[in-house]
Order: structure tokens, then sequence, then C-alpha cells
């Protein structure tokens, strides 16, 4: 209540002076203000929230003038904005970079519907949504796909060309929405600047990488459900510590513009909104009887990494039982969550490798110490949770490595012969490289990790999940070239988990 008090004072009552003087220009062909298209997010049975952002000159700060402005969005039943079931008015402000979120409620569950946004005589292109079905309904079905880590700079997103056409109800976006860095000579194509900290780079960084038009597509074909890692910040920082261990109040400085900019380009609510550098991203979303979301956020509170953030041997600090991965309020949310749902899959969705892996063949060990390997006694916590509590089928859905893996989760997962309590999928990127002279690595290391059922790192693409009561089916799609962006896709491989006999078989 005290954000959105803070919010209705500080944005909501600026509206009451300025708002009714805001110009809503007429927009020539030279300035169409939706460069960027529309989005949706967040959806719940009766709503969901609506996203575009004003920007005519989307690279150069977006070109809108230093004024709030009036924008009309429509909901209807049909792509041709006919039959309208809801429409108002919204402002976008400018010191949100004109970006728009309207949060939706009173429509019908579990249907599709259409939506607009209009400033003078210019309309967005029209995006479609879904909402949930009611929380105790009885679903046959549900389909999504996950996808993460889309650098420009490493290739085109066929990927996301092949995702818009996909049937699905959502999609996850897991993190690594954009990356922070500077341009790449080797680039398939640039970034606009250099290494961006200030609000305004953040904000020409994501518009950037909306004016993609395939990524465009996505968004208006399907809701989005989004949490970041990572690059949407500085490459592997850890709460208010940067990845070169610099002034960490500084930090926080770029970390309040980063979180900022998350949310002006993000379909998220108004309990999203970040107050300086904090920001509450991790929150659920559950379809029915069927699938309940537990999304996660693995940067903001955590622990530094352990021995440094490479992969490396093991070290005394990765068994430090006060380290956290999620900090103490968020597990205590999501053990909550999960000792209370009633759905027949619990899926977290989270960023980096839960399942453990030794990435060296032989005696000696490998660990990823950015990965929840690093925090052994915080995963230990949750997979003692999951062993006795049991949630119905645990499944954990990972981004961040640029490579797919299917594992199964053990109980302790240094013993072997321990109980599989659950099944993790991680997702190949959509664009970003995985190390191409490790790749032959973990192949050799794979007979030392019994767990781990498959790795791919070459491929890049989306893993397409269909559930229903019996069986959870994960197929993991991929394009050929990143090189071309009418790359069609095709099954890489195919897992499957069935109701009550936890861990993954090949399909």
């Amino acid at each position: 209540m005290r954000r959105r008090q803070f919010l209705k004072g500080a944005v909501g009552g600026i509206g009451i002076v300025t708002a009714t003087t805001a110009d809503a220009r007429a927009f020539s062909s030279q300035d169409y203000p939706f460069t960027l298209g529309v989005a949706s997010g967040d959806p719940t049975p009766a709503g969901v929230v609506l996203w575009t952002r004003l920007a005519p000159q989307p690279l150069a700060g977006g070109g809108m003038p230093p004024l709030p402005v009036f924008v009309r969005w429509r909901v209807a039943d049909d792509p041709a904005m006919q039959q309208i079931v809801q429409q108002g008015l919204t402002i976008a402000w400018p010191s949100l970079a004109h970006s728009v979120h309207v949060e939706v409620r009173g429509l019908q569950p579990d249907r599709w519907y259409y939506y607009q946004f209009s400033i003078g005589n210019a309309d967005s292109p029209v995006g479609r949504t879904r909402t949930l079905p009611l929380y105790q309904a009885a679903a046959n079905q549900f389909r999504f796909a996950f996808v993460s880590c889309q650098d420009w700079q490493s290739g085109l997103y066929s990927a996301y060309r092949n995702l818009a056409l996909e049937d699905l109800n959502l999609v996850v976006h897991l993190g690594d929405y954009i990356y922070e860095g500077g341009p790449d000579p080797d680039g398939v194509r640039q970034h606009d600047g250099p290494e961006v900290s200030s609000l305004i780079s953040y904000r020409n960084r994501y518009a950037l990488y909306k004016t993609d038009l395939h990524l465009q597509a996505a968004h208006a074909a399907f809701p989005w459900l989004v949490v970041p890692d990572d690059h949407e910040v500085d490459n592997n920082y850890a709460n208010n510590i940067p990845e070169d261990g610099s002034d960490p109040a500084a930090f926080l400085t770029r970390r309040a513009n980063a979180y900022r900019a998350y949310y002006e380009h993000m379909p998220l609510r108004i309990g999203s909104f970040p107050v300086g550098a904090n920001m509450r991203v991790y929150r659920g979303l559950t379809f029915a009887n069927l699938v309940q979301f537990s999304a996660l956020d693995t940067r903001q509170y955590r622990s530094d990494q352990p021995c440094g953030d490479d992969i490396r041997f093991p070290c005394a600090e990765a068994f430090d039982p006060s380290s956290t991965m999620t900090g103490a309020a968020q597990e205590t949310w999501l053990l909550a969550r999960l000792n209370q749902s009633a759905a027949r899959w619990n899926v977290i969705a989270q960023q980096t490798m839960f399942a453990r892996f030794d990435f060296l063949a032989g005696q000696l060990q490998l660990l990823n110490m950015d990965q929840w390997d690093g925090y052994f006694f915080a995963r230990q916590r949750i997979l003692n949770f999951l062993a006795q509590r049991q949630p119905a089928n645990p499944i954990v859905i990972t981004g961040d490595i640029h490579s797919s893996w299917v594992h199964d989760i053990k109980s302790n997962f240094l013993d072997p012969s321990s109980s599989t309590i659950g099944a993790e999928f991680v997702g190949g990127s959509i664009t970003s490289s995985f190390p191409a002279p490790l790749i032959p690595a973990v192949n050799a290391a794979l007979a030392d990790n019994p767990h781990t059922h498959f790795f791919n790192g070459a491929f890049h693409g989306y893993v397409r999940c269909t559930v229903t009561p019996e069986i959870w089916q994960a197929d993991f799609r991929a394009v050929p070239s990143v090189l071309d962006d009418q790359s069609p896709s095709f099954t890489l491989a195919s897992f499957a988990v069935l109701n009550g006999q936890p861990g993954a078989v090949e399909t």
C-alpha cells in the first residue's frame, strides 16, 4: 500500500495539474509513436497488463516532448477491433519515458482478446492477449514457451519469428532481455553505444532491442511473464556488488537506473514499480488447477558469488550456511507458495542452473559458482522441502547458460543414489553464444553427472511445453542459424515427465 500511495502522490497527483493540458498532437508518418510495438503480461482470470511506449525517435531518448500525453486504449473481442469490450484513457508520463501500463480488469476468464493504443491520428499495431482460467477450474491443457538470453550482437531473432507462430497461452522470459555491454566489432549487428549505466542509456538499449520486428511479433501474439537476470543491469552482479567489485553505493545508482528502465519497457503491474534501487519482481501465476508458477529473482538479494563468479574448483565459501540465492523473504515466500499449492504441476521459473553439474571429467571437480552450485545450503533447503513436503510434480525452468539441458532433480546431488524429486529444463538462448571450446568438455563430463540426460550448446531457440494433467512434454525448438532471421525452427529434442513419476524421459 505504501508503494501505491507513493505512486499516486508522485505520479497521479501531478496528472491533476498537467494532464489536462497534454497535447495529443497529430503524428505524421515521420514521427510514428509506436515504433516499439505493444505487449501484454501478468494475466489473471479477469485481466491483464497492456504496455506500449511512445517513441518516435526510439534510439535518441524517444523523441517525445517533455509533457504528459493522453493515450487511448481499447480491448476487443476481434482482431479488427470492432467489438469493443473495454476502452479508456491513460497518461504517458515523460518521467516514465512515455511508457504506459494499463491494468485492465473485468474481462472474462480463459479468453483471447485484442488490444490497441491510439494517440492523435496514429494507431498502434493490434496485439493479442489471453486471460487465465478461474483458479479452481479444471484445465485439460496448457501450452507455453520459455525463453532467455537474446544478445543483440550475437545474432538475429529468427527464434522469435517462429515463436510468434506457435499455439501458446503464455511466454515466460527468464532474463537477459538486453545486454549491457558496448559494441562488439565481430557482432552480427551492433549495440548503440558504450556500456550502459545511465537511465537514458538503458532506455536507448531497450529501445534498440525492441525495434526488432520478430521480437515485437512475439510480444503481440501472447501475454508474457517476465523476470530479469544479470545483463539487464551488469554481468554477474550480486545484490549491490557489481562484476568488477567497485563501490557498492555507486553501483546502486546504476541498479536504480537499470530497474527503472526495465519497468518502463516490460508489461508489469504497479506492484513491480521500482523505488530507487529496489524492485519486487518475484511473483506467482496460476493456470487453473493445472500449473502454478513461482517466478524468482535470483540477483537482487543473493550473496556474493563464492571464490569468484566463474567455473572453479569447489571451495569452502560455497558451503556457507548463511549464503543465499534468493534472500530470506523470497525463500519463505517460495516455500509457502509451494506448500499451499493445489496445482498438478508446480513450476519454479528462475535464472541460473539449479542442478549440480561437474564440468570436469574424472576425479577433480569444476563447478559454476554463479549457479546454485555456489550456494549449496540455499539449494539444499529447497531440496529438503521438496522431498519432505512433496508438492505435486516440481519442475524447474531455467535460462542464463546459453545452452539446452535436462536434469533430474535429486534430493541430494552429492549422493547419486538419492531419490529423484523433480526435473529441470534449461532452455537454449535466443541468440547468446555458449563457448564452443567448452562443448567437448561438457560432453566428456556427462558420464560423471548421471542425473543429466541432455546437453546441447550449439543451437539456439526456445522450449515449448505442453502440459496436461497426466504429462509434461518439453520440446526444445531450435533454429539452424541466427545469421538468417527467416530460419525455420525444428525440434532438437523432446522430453516428458509423467504425473507422479519425477524425472525426465526422452520421447
